[in-house]
């Protein structure tokens, strides 16, 4: 099985400061971070640890769902799936990721929507980004079969 990394370069203070994230495994990309940027209403072409963990999660759950999916006898034909992730101050200081709301809209044949939605709860729990999450207060998914 393999091992993928990421490299943060940062330079400065937490307020003042600014940094890159790089996709190093996959050499996608190299994205800028910044505190400020991470928790203001804006993101302003800047991303967060918390949308690099939406990213994760909405991926890893849409190929568990699809994996399961097709162990269940259904054929998907297309997913899509968002998760929100929220992050809040933390009582004991600092932030800390309180909420993630995953949503999948799906086409899939030979399934109804209450096989399409129990598949979707049983992927919430086994992705393994679910699984490393286990920590996040509330997690969520809403599912909707559509076609």
């Amino acid at each position: 099985m393999a091992t993928r990394t990421a490299r943060t370069a940062w330079n400065g203070g937490l307020q003042d400061g600014q940094g890159q994230v790089e996709l190093s495994s996959s050499q996608v990309g190299t994205y800028d971070v910044s505190f400020p940027r991470r928790v203001a209403d804006a993101a302003d072409g800047v991303t967060s640890p918390e949308e690099l963990v939406a990213a994760a999660h909405s991926s890893c759950f849409a190929m568990q769902f699809s994996g399961l999916l097709g162990k269940a006898g259904a054929t998907p034909v297309a997913l899509e799936v968002t998760a929100d992730v929220t992050v809040e101050p933390d009582p004991a200081g600092g932030l800390q990721i309180t909420t993630i709301a995953l949503t999948v809209r799906g086409e899939v044949e030979g399934i109804d929507a209450d096989g399409f939605r129990q598949t979707a709860e049983e992927a919430k729990k086994t992705c393994p980004v679910s699984k490393a999450l286990a920590g996040v207060p509330t997690v969520t998914v809403e599912a909707t079969l559509e076609g």
